[in-house]
């Protein structure tokens, strides 16, 4: 069990590093453990100012992980038009919105019991 969350670990930190090499912003992490039957252990949330920098930081995400852990996501929905990306690495699900969407959408607020992170970015 302890390497589970050793990979969780290591996996949240290159999430965070990929999403912060392209500059994401609002960087929150969901710890849903406590919560009956959610899909994962952990939702890792950001956004982007635009298209352009939503898809980046999926890239970006991808790109570091892949290389430091040789681990790719299981799926990746939302790409077509960049308004909200979701990357399922099984255990940890990553939300890139574009801030208007994720304020509409709130999921923070959805997910009231959850344990959140936030993580301050030097940009």
């Amino acid at each position: 069990m302890a390497n589970k969350e050793t990979n969780n670990d290591q996996l949240i930190a290159h999430i965070i590093k990929g999403i912060e090499e392209v500059k994401g912003n609002d960087i929150d992490i969901l710890d849903l453990r406590e919560i009956e039957n959610t899909v994962c252990d952990y939702f890792i949330i950001c956004n982007g100012t635009s298209n352009t920098q939503v898809n980046a930081i999926v890239s970006s995400v991808q790109k570091t992980v892949s290389k430091s852990l040789k681990d790719k996501p299981w799926h990746i929905e939302g790409s077509d038009n960049a308004e909200w990306i979701l990357m399922d690495y099984v255990n940890v699900v990553v939300h890139v919105f574009q801030k208007h969407i994720r304020e509409y959408y709130d999921i923070e607020s959805l997910w009231g019991d959850a344990k959140v992170t936030s993580i301050e970015t030097k940009y």
